[in-house]
Parts: structure tokens; sequence; C-alpha cells
């Protein structure tokens, strides 16, 4: 499989985002983009040289010459979108929050391995170069044994009660549309948590605002996140072991450099981001297929259930329901 031929389904911004990603992955190749709007598939397949310019997804899902598909719909779509195309036998890289709730997830991810399709939450920020050197310290031990996480996630959207992140039909909020990368980051470095605690500020709208959650774990390790869309926060992850700490420099969720500290010794890592980031993720992908996975190693699909799982409990302590669920 030298050249992985990718479509996308649904062509917002974020799309826009992933085929500047793929243009800087060896071998990757955008054959066929899907919208519900004609105007929109022609327009954005004119921007970016695709053939395949589809008023529908259906018959993105359905084109033999599609490998994969990058699902970028709005959140409540997502596992619709996911099955669609693995029903149609192809792979799938559905953007996070990878569906809406933890059942979601358990049909997309059964039939993935029903039909022995690959299958992945685009979970960008665990592929960075920074992400993999974290790892690589946590393993070789040079801060001990992590014990604790805080990491925050906070912008202000504008005031628009239509736009996605403000809206509840369209599973708008800081849980899912933020939280998720806080929860994923202690999920990389704890795994599944024994306890789930969390409040939220519910808004105008019905959606969460803002929200302050608690995860501990089986051997006493604690997370301390920080989520909002209508509040700044600093945006920066540290990691507290017991032999030292990493500080990842704000954006954390983009990350480009960090601060590992041991004792009075402080060295600084910079390893700046080719291209936009997406293409850490596509690489990973493409290793994947080439290699004949059906999953990847680094963003497991029983990892992103446990995520789901773990926002779920915390929408219920918030009171949080969406009207499609």
């Amino acid at each position: 499989m030298d050249t992985v031929r990718w479509g996308i389904l649904g062509l917002g911004r974020i799309a826009n985002d992933f085929a500047i990603g793929l243009q800087a992955v060896p071998g990757a190749q955008l054959v066929a983009v899907g919208s519900r709007s004609k105007e929109k598939a022609q327009e954005f397949g004119e921007r970016y040289a695709v053939p395949g310019r589809y008023a529908g997804y259906e018959e993105l899902a359905a084109d033999p010459n599609v490998d994969i598909v990058y699902v970028a719909t709005p959140h409540p779509m997502h596992a619709d979108d996911a099955m669609l195309c693995l029903s149609a036998g192809k792979a799938v890289l559905c953007e996070k929050p990878f569906t809406l709730n933890a059942a979601q997830a358990e049909k997309v991810i059964a039939m993935a391995r029903q039909k022995k399709r690959f299958l992945m939450e685009g979970m960008w920020t665990r592929f960075y170069p920074i992400m993999a050197k974290i790892r690589d310290l946590l393993d070789d031990g040079t801060i001990g044994e992590p014990r604790m996480v805080q990491a925050d996630f906070g912008f202000r959207v504008g005031w628009d009660i239509e736009s996605r992140i403000l809206n509840l039909k369209l599973g708008g909020g800081a849980l899912l549309d933020v939280g998720v990368y806080c929860i994923s980051l202690a999920s990389m470095i704890f795994g599944t948590p024994s306890h789930v605690t969390g409040e939220a500020h519910i808004g105008e709208t019905g959606v969460d605002e803002q929200a302050a959650l608690t995860l501990r774990y089986p051997k006493g390790q604690l997370a301390t996140l920080f989520v909002a869309v209508r509040t700044n926060t600093p945006q920066a992850a540290y990691i507290g072991g017991t032999e030292g700490c990493i500080q990842i420099h704000s954006p954390w969720w983009c990350p480009t450099a960090m601060c590992v500290a041991r004792g009075s010794q402080r060295e600084n890592v910079a390893l700046p981001r080719e291209s936009n980031g997406f293409n850490y993720e596509i690489a990973e992908v493409m290793r994947c297929l080439r290699e004949g996975k059906l999953e990847s190693d680094i963003m497991p699909l029983d990892e992103t259930l446990s995520i789901m799982r773990t926002m779920d409990t915390l929408r219920t302590q918030c009171g949080l329901k969406y009207p499609m669920e």
C-alpha cells in the first residue's frame, strides 16, 4: 500500500485543517470528499484538487477508490457516519470526541471488529513528537512514578446560540469539545479511573460552559482537570512524579515544548511541529494500514471506549444530557 487513498466526510473547518495535514504525509492522497451541500463539495474539491466530489455521504462511502474515510462531521453524527463507512468496507478515522456517548462508541467499535476494518479516534494530540517523548520519559522512569496530572483547556467563544459549541442539539459544551483532550491525557498516563467526580456550570443554552473534574486511579493517582468554552485558561499541563515533574508548555494540546525537572536539574525540550500537526496522526494511521493492523497501539479502541464512559459519568453528575440521546 504505497499510496493510501483518503476520503473526507463532512467539510467544515477541521476538514480543511486535515486536508492540509494530508499534503505533508508522503503517500497520502485525498481522492474524494463528501458534503450535504453540492456547492461545498465542489468548492472544497477545487481548493484541494480532489477528483471525487459528492453531495452526500453514501456516495463517498461507496467510492471504490477510497481506502479510508476521515469523519469530520459534528459530534452527534460521528457514530452513524462512521458506521456508514465501516459497513461499506472502509477503514475509518473518526474525529474526537469519538461519539456522543459510550453506548454509541460500543456499537461503532463492534462493527469495526465484526467487519475487520481499521478504526481509530482522531485524538491528534497523542501523536505529536512531544507526546511520544513524554511516553518514553515515563517508561524510562525519568520522573519516577507518575502520581498526579493537572491540565486545563479553556477559551472564550463568542456569544452565538446557534454555534456548534453552544448548541445542545449539536453536542456542544466544554466536556465533549475540549474536556476530551484533558481526560485523554490523564488516560494516556494512568489508564481508566476508578472514581470520577465533576462539577459544571450549565449555561443559558443548556451546555456545560465550564467544568472542574477530579479523577482518581486504582493506585491513588489523581488528575485535576479544568475545561471551559466561555472562560480563558492558561492551557498548560503538568505531570508530577515521585522523582520529578514534566511541564508541557501552552498550548499543551498541540505541544511543541516542555520542561523536564528532576531535583535541581531542568531540561527544556523543544520539538517544533511539522505542517499543522494533523500529519502525525495521519502518518500513524497509514503505518497501521500498511502493517495490516485493525487499531493503533497508541490510541487503542478499548481506551477510547473507557474515555467515553468517563465522560458519560461526568455528564450524569453534571446533569447534562443531549436531546438525541
